[in-house]
Formats: C-alpha cells, sequence, structure tokens
C-alpha cells in the first residue's frame, strides 16, 4: 500500500497537508520536526513531502541521510524560493519542488505524478543490445561493458526507466545535473552527444525528441 511521509513542523498547515491527501485516498503519516523523521523507518514509503525549516533537524540534513539507503521520491515544501535552494535540493536528491502557499490539488497532482515514476533503484533493463543496471551503475553493450561518466550513467538510466517516453530536457537538467557547476540544456546536449558515440551504432536508441527532450526507444527509427 502506498504510504507517504509529511514532514512539516507547522501545525496548521500540517493538517492541511494530511487531510488533502487522505481525502485523495493516500495513508499518511505525519512527523512534526526532524527528529521524529529521522527516527522512521524510511523504506515503510512510498514517497515524503519535506518541509525544509524544522526543530531538531533541517530539511536537507535528513534528504542527504535518506539518499544514503533509498531512491524513494521527495517533494520539497518550503516558503523559501531562491533559486540556490531548488538547485540544492535536487543535487541532494529531490524530485520536486512545491513553494508555499500552494492549491492543495497542486500537491496532489504532484503526489501522482512522482508516483508514477519509476525510481531509479533495483531494476535491470534491456533496451535493444543494451543491457543497463540501474543497482550495479552498469551498462553493456552486446555483453560489453561501457564507460560512462556518472552524469552520463544517470542521464542514460532516467531515460531508460522511461523508455519509449519523451523526457524534457528541463526535467533532465533538474534531476541529473547541477547547474551551478555543470550548466544547463546546453550541457546536457553535450552530455547526450558524448553517449551516442560511446554507444556507437546503439547510439540511434536515443533519439531527440524536438521541442520537448530525449527518449530511449526499445526500436529505433529507421535510417533514411
Amino acid at each position: 500500500m502506498t504510504q507517504v511521509l509529511v514532514v512539516e513542523d507547522d501545525p496548521r498547515l500540517g493538517a492541511e497537508i494530511v487531510e488533502t491527501l487522505e481525502s485523495a485516498g493516500f495513508p499518511v503519516t505525519w512527523c512534526r520536526d526532524g527528529s521524529s523523521a529521522r527516527s522512521v523507518e524510511i523504506h515503510d514509503y512510498s514517497l515524503v513531502v519535506l518541509d525544509l525549516m524544522l526543530p531538531g533537524a533541517h530539511g536537507f540534513d535528513l534528504l542527504k541521510e535518506w539518499r544514503r539507503e533509498s531512491d524513494l521520491p521527495v517533494i520539497i515544501l518550503t516558503a523559501r524560493s531562491e533559486t540556490h535552494d531548488k538547485v540544492r535540493g535536487f543535487e541532494l536528491g529531490g524530485d520536486d519542488y512545491l513553494t508555499k502557499p500552494f492549491w492543495p490539488a497542486e500537491l496532489v497532482a504532484r503526489v501522482q505524478a512522482r508516483l508514477r515514476r519509476p525510481n531509479m533503484s533495483g531494476d535491470s533493463l534491456e533496451i535493444g543490445p543494451l543491457a543497463i543496471d540501474i543497482e550495479q551503475r552498469e551498462v553493456k553493450l552486446d555483453g560489453v561493458s561501457i564507460e560512462l561518466t556518472k552524469v552520463e550513467f544517470d542521464i542514460l538510466a532516467m531515460l531508460a526507466l522511461r523508455k519509449d517516453k519523451a523526457v524534457s530536457r528541463m526535467q533532465l537538467v533538474e534531476r541529473v545535473l547541477d547547474e551551478e557547476k555543470d550548466g544547463g540544456e546546453r550541457t546536457l546536449d553535450v552530455h547526450v552527444s558524448r553517449i551516442r558515440k560511446k554507444l556507437g551504432e546503439a547510439g540511434r536508441h536515443l533519439e531527440t525528441v524536438w521541442g520537448i527532450g530525449y527518449r530511449l526507444a526499445s526500436e529505433p527509427k529507421a535510417k533514411k
């Protein structure tokens, strides 16, 4: 059963979030401070709605600890909207960012969207001649290992987990790249180009979806 963990110290807002999610059919556990959130068994949950400014432990510290053992979706909830906070949240492994105040329907929609997205852990995927082992972070082409950088592997893995579906360039940048260090969409394009070169003929599976982003296709388009 899907279980959502809400970590929010504001009594009124926390109660509203719990009521909103439970009304949408999600069982919810509510932690009112960082210390109690730190003591939960994170593997018991399918998603976390996480405030940042918490007594007992900062939200970023909790996120960093959870990412050592789990890749469950985390929606960061905060009144702070500065770009560097968003970048830091994505860098530590946050999946989405919702700034207070927000509409209840928006929170439900984001939770539903994140729960539909597969986690990047424990999967071994085969796409054409490619075998992508998410857990071991290994890519093989016709049984031969291909050396990829961390960023290159993360891009390929994210696309593999959404096989045959277009993933926007912005989604890839937010999930995989550190904008402060790695740059944005132009840098992403460079990484994709390098992945294709390393994959050789199999690089045809990594398709550009014009105006959107990229797709890892199980059956690439035939050569013209």
